[in-house]
């Protein structure tokens, strides 16, 4: 019986089991899709298993252990609840196992599926990026290999009307007809259109009258739009009805497209400014030039926040704000033409931002975050450039929480390499990421930082599975949910060094597997190898991620390490110690560049060229520096490492001579400098010049043609030495030298010609390299006599003085003048590089060959031709000149005109730069030459001067200066008359000169008492002379008047140490200096001389007054704001028996406050009266003397102390007010205090107030007011009250009018009504005492006199209550009188006795207190005893 109780309990126990496992594993999710850039993964083909089976969970995970550690893991968990789960797990293991092997075979088949899936994809991705590099390759814009074509159709015949259309991506094809869509026409049944492998087909079944018109073929895509034109011509019995005038196709003509004109140079910006790049075009941009693309690098710049391009219509431009050094490098531009995409590159170069601190280095670069986990993240960069005042000794990190806002440094000390592993960060946090490099100096500027960085689990998604199940169906299980009943986890494996540096290891591990659902965190322990003796190295730092830096080892020892799991269950077992780890050694720095050459590029860059070190593997690129030779100034080329052996060095200055040197750059750190190069002098490479071009025919004989050509655009560096020429028939394809011996001139007949014949020229420049490529050949001349009337072209167009807005462009006069003179020429302008229209320059002709063209555009180019013009017309216009910009060279100077040391007038012109076979050529008009006999031309370095040597009238012009090797470098100055005599006089001046004086004669007194008498010139040479002149007496230096005479700063003194009357007169100093000379007079005479003398003796007075305590200010008086009279003084050079003593009218005055530490000693008066006039007088003395100062505060001075005090109050008055009595109204200012002196007096609506009947000014010590009985409304207005102080007056105002005034009325007749009661009212005028003593049994006789307007009523009252009239009370009333008398008084008779009096106005009521007392008694002292 208990056998089969227990058999029956185990398979309840059992049912139950497989029930809830089945639960578990219907728990059927709606399926995710993942992103397209997720790679295939297995776990998306898991299939439904129970949720808590150990073993299934192993033989899930993508790399399932063997059989062996899954019966292992379930035995540890069965060993571990053995207590409570040992008889469930025992009936449930065959059950297990048989579920083992189902899902062994489903996972192959799931897996074999995965694979192929993937592969596909991958496949698929493939072929998808390579055929979308492919249509990249063969983007083009629409066209049209072979357009409409015209029909012409009888009436009811059919037609056909094709095109063939081309491009990429594939254009969108749009029939119209007579310029509307042909869906317009609604004739589906009779038209028909097709569209295959890019012929595009219309079908009309039957023509008609209709459809007859011209036919149109729009393709659009995204590059742009292209059209073909067609035209249908019915005929009928009528003729031909529609489009007939249109028989034939217009051949399409490409529209003029943009090409790259005004381009970008190399480029200087500094570290976090803002570059702009810009570029012009020759014209408007096109529909499929709009995308103007920009480069960094060959990577295309796309706009951000920090990236803004701009297309307009004829520019483009970038704009980078916030510039760093990782932007550093080629930039270009690319523009779509009908050619091909044209494009244009320049260098630009980041400099570093001025230094953290004074010699600090520069910031590092290509800072990069990897390896990011939930707490750690590993750093690399690159080594600044800039080293500073001394060597990068190492660099920091800092993190920035970008929650918190704070930059916080992550390495106490500074790391030596270029690498660094950051923990302690916080899990699902965003950080930035900076360094900054050291050396002695300090710290630099931070690198630019990362860009966000947000820390979490790598690992997370393979903890996550997703078992497809059918009909679309996917089941989602997590790990977690797997591993819910492992409690203590187990310890983690594969413990190993995933980075070794000089300083620290970075320890990986691999998480356990299975890890619980629980977080884990892990210890980290260490030993030395060998040994077991295990130590904590994570200490109190939280680790939560499967990575660890150890940065305190020792080197050279060698450590094993182990790792513990951690949850909130507990810790588990250490796992595997690692294989023996030590630091590795320290990273060497690369080996040196070498072999550097540099080579001549242009005038102002080299070409470097350099090997690479031996050991290129850590090697991240180079950085280059250059200096002046002799000078080793070294200068940063570069901010960011080269990964090119050659580069072009910009920026140079022409003529200069440089060197350069390389450093190699690594992580760990940067190499020593190469070798430095020889030194290379800045200036073009020589080479052939380039072809020269615009042949034009200047004459034509019938047998021989004079020709003419434009010079090279560049000669090669070294001038043009001739020129050669080859000729040919127009329809021959053989060319035939013309000339064998170079010619010198760009002028050249060619003889023995056939007339009739056309003929083509082309011409070859030749240099000391060699020659050049040949010219396009000419257009076909005719070899015909020339007979018009007209002039030929001018040739030789030559620019000038180019400028901002204006240039000056030069011509030769045509060869073939025509049938009569030449009178002028005329000019037209043409914007742009092609374009051909052509706007006149000047109305009327110029007969000069040179013309000054103005209101142009910065920045603009521009072409010009000339037409001469004669009796008979317009001749032939020149060929076009070159394109030219107009622009102002920078450092542009302009020729000068002065006057030179010896009074010479020259001209003078400063060149922008000089090279060594350059010259200055001078003229006048551009062309006329200077006559050598007039002038004199002096050159030196880089400045050439014109100087005048007898200029007159006939020297009158316009004058030019060009350097010979670039005529471009050119400027004019017009010498006008003007000029001419502005400059003469001052020539003149500098002939004949005069001393300058800088100072006129000055006295000055000492505070001895000595006299200095001195002038000041300009600066003389030491032999300049002076003779001083005294009453017309040459005087010397003596011992009573000293003579000095200072030379190099023009100084003359005379000094007296005692003047006296002898000194008195006329003081003069001759000076010469050369031919230079002056004089300059001092009169020191009559009220002047005794001026000085007098304060001469005051000065040595007072010296000799301050050899004891002395007054340093004397005294003086002030009056304060608060209107308080002061009179103080200040005493110095005291010492502890100095005493100070005041006086007034010779009377001491005591107790007057006297600071010893700061001499200052004041009497404050608070109110002054006519008794503070009088003298005062203060002593201060003692055993070294005294001195003494007085202060007459009498007469005009107590006048001037009453205006101050007057003026004060005044300042010190309020507003004017308003205060309302029963009589009127008082106007009243209130004041710090009122005197006398003070005028004062009350104007109403401008019209003085004086007393009067209604009116009535007064005043008091605080106060000022004017009183106005009875007002009415006459009164009402503005009162002013002035305030005279004996100077200025001072006003108060108050404006009494409107409801101000009806307010203070309505007032006033409230309190006069007030007033009249309080006059009429009831009141009592001879009152009781206050306490009354009487006998008992005598007669108490009380009497009370009243007063008021009416005769006020009377009542006697006993405690509160009316006396009636009885034998005991007797109450006799008479007007205004009222007696009580109380017969035979008794005890009870004592009490409160009342007299009431009222009448309309008011009532009072007056008490007297009777106190009755007994024969014997005596009555109480304070009552009055009646008899």
């Amino acid at each position: 019986m208990t056998t089969r109780t227990v058999t029956r309990t185990v398979q309840e126990e059992q049912a139950s089991k497989m029930s809830h496992s089945m639960e578990l594993s219907s728990q059927i999710k709606k399926k995710t899709f993942a992103s397209s850039e997720e790679e295939a993964s297995y776990a998306d083909y898991y299939p439904i298993i129970p949720g808590d089976l150990m073993s299934a969970k192993e033989i899930l995970n993508i790399n399932p252990l063997p059989r062996h550690r899954t019966w292992e893991v379930l035995k540890e968990t069965m060993a571990a609840d053995e207590d409570y789960h040992r008889d469930k797990w025992t009936l449930f293991g065959n059950e297990a196992e048989k579920v083992e092997v189902e899902v062994i075979r489903n996972q192959h088949v799931v897996r074999a599926r995965a694979d192929r899936l993937a592969l596909r994809k991958q496949a698929e991705q493939k072929a998808s990026v390579h055929l979308k590099y492919l249509e990249d390759l063969s983007r083009k814009a629409p066209d049209f290999p072979v357009p409409l074509r015209a029909h012409a159709v009888w009436e009811g015949m059919g037609v056909k009307l094709s095109c063939t259309v081309q491009g990429c991506p594939v254009p969108r094809v749009t029939w119209y007809k007579d310029g509307l869509p042909l869906s317009a026409y609604g004739q589906p049944w009779n038209h028909t259109l097709q569209q295959k492998f890019g012929l595009n087909t219309l079908e009309i079944r039957r023509c008609s009258a209709e459809d007859a018109g011209e036919y149109k073929v729009v393709a659009k895509s995204s590059l742009g739009e292209a059209t073909t034109f067609g035209t249908l011509v019915v005929n009928s019995h009528q003729g031909a009805v529609a489009g007939s005038e249109r028989s034939q196709t217009p051949v399409p003509v490409l529209e003029q497209d943009a090409q790259l004109e005004a381009t970008f140079p190399p480029t200087w910006v500094k570290e976090g400014e803002t570059l702009t790049l810009q570029c012009g075009f020759s014209s408007g941009l096109l529909a499929f030039q709009q995308d103007v693309l920009w480069f960094r690098d060959g990577v295309q710049l796309r706009p951000s926040s920090r990236v803004e391009v701009q297309t307009g219509p004829r520019s483009a431009s970038v704009t980078v704000r916030g510039v760093h050094k990782e932007q550093e490098g080629v930039y270009s531009v690319r523009l779509r033409t009908w050619d091909g995409v044209k494009e244009h590159s320049a260098f630009v170069y980041v400099k570093d931002a001025s230094a953290a601190v004074t010699g600090g280095p520069g910031s590092p670069l290509a800072l990069k975050v990897s390896d990011v986990n939930r707490d750690y993240v590993f750093l690399t960069w690159e080594p600044p450039s800039a080293d500073g005042a001394s060597p990068v000794e190492g660099y920091y990190v800092e993190s920035c929480d970008i929650g918190l806002g704070e930059w916080v440094r992550c390495n106490p000390a500074v790391q030596k390499v270029c690498h660094y592993p950051v923990v302690g960060l916080k899990d699902s946090t965003i950080y930035q990421f900076r360094v900054c490099a050291v050396n002695q100096a300090g710290a630099g500027r931070p690198s630019k930082a990362t860009e966000p960085v947000i820390t979490f689990d790598p690992l997370e998604h393979t903890r996550t599975m997703v078992v497809k199940a059918d009909r679309g169906r996917e089941i989602t299980i997590t790990k977690d949910q797997l591993e819910s009943q492992l409690k203590v986890p187990f310890p983690p494996t594969e413990v190993r060094a995933c980075e070794v540096s000089s300083t620290y290891v970075v320890l990986s591990w691999t998480e356990p597997e299975p890890r619980g659902k629980e977080p884990l965190t892990f210890y980290v322990e260490r030993s030395l190898a060998g040994k077991d003796s295990w130590q904590l190295a994570s200490l109190d730092m939280t680790v939560a991620s499967p990575r660890f830096p150890v940065f305190d080892l020792v080197k050279g020892k060698a450590y094993s390490f182990r790792v513990r799991s951690i949850n909130q269950y507990g810790v588990s077992q250490p796992s595997e110690p690692s294989t023996a780890i030590s630091l590795g050694e320290a990273p060497e720095v690369p080996g040196r560049a070498h072999c550097l050459l540099a080579v001549r590029d242009t005038d102002t860059s080299v070409v470097l060229q350099w090997l690479e070190p031996k050991d290129t593997a850590d090697v991240l690129g180079y950085y280059v520096y250059y200096s002046e030779a002799g000078k080793a100034e070294w200068r940063t080329v570069n901010n960011k490492p080269l990964t090119q052996t050659r580069f072009t060095v910009h920026g140079l200055k022409t003529q200069k001579e440089y060197v350069f040197r390389v450093k190699s750059v690594s992580r760990a750190g940067n190499s020593s400098y190469s070798d430095q190069s020889a030194a290379v002098l800045v200036k073009s490479a020589v080479m052939v010049p380039s072809p020269p071009s615009a042949i034009a025919l200047l004459l034509c004989t019938g047998s021989e043609m004079l020709l003419t050509w434009r010079a090279p655009a560049s000669h090669g560096g070294d001038p043009v030495r001739g020129y050669y020429l080859d000729q040919r028939d127009k329809d021959q394809a053989t060319w035939r030298e013309v000339n064998t011996k170079p010619a010198k001139e760009r002028q050249y007949k060619v003889c023995h010609l056939t007339g009739g014949l056309h003929y083509q020229f082309r011409v070859f420049a030749a240099n000391v390299v060699g020659i050049g490529k040949p010219s396009d050949a000419s257009p076909p001349f005719l070899c015909e006599k020339w007979t018009m009337p007209e002039p030929g072209c001018p040739y030789d167009l030559e620019f000038r003085k180019v400028r901002h807005s204006s240039l000056v462009v030069l011509w030769a006069p045509p060869i073939y003048a025509g049938q009569s003179p030449i009178t002028g020429y005329l000019l037209e302008i043409s914007e742009g590089e092609q374009s051909e229209s052509w706007s006149p320059v000047n109305a009327e002709p110029t007969q000069d060959t040179f013309f000054q063209v103005s209101g142009l555009q910065a920045g603009r180019s521009y072409r010009l031709r000339v037409s001469a013009v004669n009796e008979a017309g317009v001749g032939w216009a020149s060929l076009p000149s070159e394109p030219v910009t107009a622009q102002t060279l920078p450092g542009t100077k302009e020729i000068t005109v002065g006057v030179d040391n010896d009074g010479f007038i020259f001209l003078a012109y400063e060149a922008l730069e000089m090279t060594q076979k350059g010259m200055f050529v001078w003229s006048k008009n551009f062309k006329e030459a200077i006559d050598a006999g007039r002038v004199k031309l002096e050159t030196k370095d880089n400045r050439s001067v014109l100087t005048f040597t007898s200029p007159g009238q006939e020297d009158l012009g316009l004058y030019t200066v060009e350097m010979g090797d670039h005529p471009d470098l050119s400027s004019s100055f017009d010498f006008t008359a003007e000029d001419l005599e502005r400059l003469t006089e001052l020539g003149w001046h500098i002939r004949n000169p005069l001393i300058a004086l800088k100072s006129k004669w000055q006295v000055e007194v000492s505070e001895k008492g000595a006299v200095r008498l001195w002038m000041q010139t300009e600066g003389l040479s030491n032999a300049a002379e002076l003779h001083l002149i005294l009453n017309d007496r040459e005087v010397s230096s003596s011992p009573a008047r000293k003579i000095n005479f200072d030379k190099a700063s023009g100084l003359v003194e005379i000094l007296f140490d005692e003047l006296t009357r002898q000194d008195e007169g006329s003081y003069t100093a001759q000076l010469r200096d050369g031919r230079a000379k002056n004089q300059f007079t001092l009169v020191l005479v009559d009220h002047k001389f005794r001026e000085t003398l007098d304060l001469s003796e005051a000065n040595r007075r007072d010296h000799k007054r301050k050899s004891g305590p002395y007054f340093q200010e004397f005294l003086s008086w002030t009056v304060t704001e608060e209107c308080e009279f002061i009179i103080k003084c200040k005493v110095t050079n005291v010492n502890k028996d100095t005493t100070l003593k005041w006086y007034k009218d010779g009377v001491e005055v005591a107790q007057v406050p006297y600071d010893q530490q700061t001499g200052v000693s004041s009497l404050t008066i608070p109110q002054v009266t006519k008794k503070e006039a009088g003298s005062y007088k203060v002593v201060v003395g003692d055993s070294r003397g005294e001195d003494l100062s007085t202060l007459e505060l009498l007469d005009e001075e107590y006048d001037k102390l009453l205006h101050q005090l007057s003026k004060m109050c005044a300042l010190s008055a309020s507003p004017v007010r308003i205060q309302c009595t029963a009589l009127g109204f008082k106007l009243y200012c209130s004041l710090k205090y009122y005197l006398t002196y003070m005028k004062t007096s009350w104007h109403f609506k401008e019209r003085r107030i004086d007393q009067e009947e209604r009116t009535k000014p007064g005043c008091s010590m605080q106060k000022v007011w004017i009183e106005i009985f009875a007002p009415t409304e006459q009164n009402q207005g503005k009162y002013t009250l002035e305030m005279f102080d004996g100077k200025e007056t001072h006003k108060r105002q108050l404006d009494l009018s409107g409801q101000a005034f009806a307010d203070a009325l309505l007032e006033y007749q409230r309190l006069k009504q007030v007033a009249i009661a309080e006059k009429n009212c009831a009141r009592v005028t001879k009152g009781l005492p206050d306490v009354v003593a009487i006998m008992e049994n005598k007669s108490l006789c009380l009497t009370c006199f009243a007063d008021g307007d009416p005769t006020p009523e009377m009542f006697w009252l006993r405690n509160d209550r009316e006396v009636v009239n009885l034998g005991h009370f007797n109450v006799a009333k008479e007007p205004k009188c009222s007696t009580l008398t109380v017969n035979n008084v008794t005890m009870e008779d004592s009490g409160t006795y009342s007299v009431f009096v009222r009448n309309q106005y008011g009532s009072q009521t007056v008490n007297v207190t009777v106190s009755v007392y007994k024969h014997g008694d005596k009555p109480p002292p304070e009552a009055v005893e009646m008899e």
